[in-house]
């Protein structure tokens, strides 16, 4: 988590700096998490409040260890989408590439058919006879 160079960089924890109100670390928790980052705050401000001063230092930790996002981290906002749904739910992530596949496996196969089907052939010579 912590300056890890072999962890990708969609699966890092990094500080939010545009969307920060302090430091960013409540809003880099947030979409890691794919929470919303008011209710990040909220509870760590209640966190805070009611259990302590342990929470501040971690949010002083994590304001110096933690590198700030970069702004070019993802080409568009599918792509990141994708990859905060990947960190948040793995398994629906598998579930809708196995279905992508199926998908492009039934079309090869419809083109594939078709290609071989005798009437394609057929088709085809009679075209090739018109030149």
């Amino acid at each position: 988590m912590f300056r890890d160079k072999k962890t990708p960089k969609y699966r890092k924890l990094y500080l939010d700096k545009q969307n920060a109100k302090i430091s960013g670390v409540c809003a880099g928790v947030g979409d890691y998490f794919g929470l919303d980052p008011m209710v990040v705050r909220i509870v760590t401000v209640l966190i805070a409040l009611f259990g302590g001063g342990l929470i501040i230092l971690g949010y002083i930790l994590l304001t110096i260890f933690l590198d700030a996002k970069p702004k070019d981290m993802f080409e568009s906002k599918k792509e990141s989408e994708f990859w905060k749904s990947v960190r948040t739910e793995p398994s629906n992530t598998v579930r809708d590439v196995r279905y992508k596949f199926r998908d492009i496996e039934r079309r090869l196969r419809a083109a594939e058919a078709h290609v071989t089907s005798p009437q394609y052939n057929l088709h085809r010579e009679i075209n090739d006879l018109d030149r």
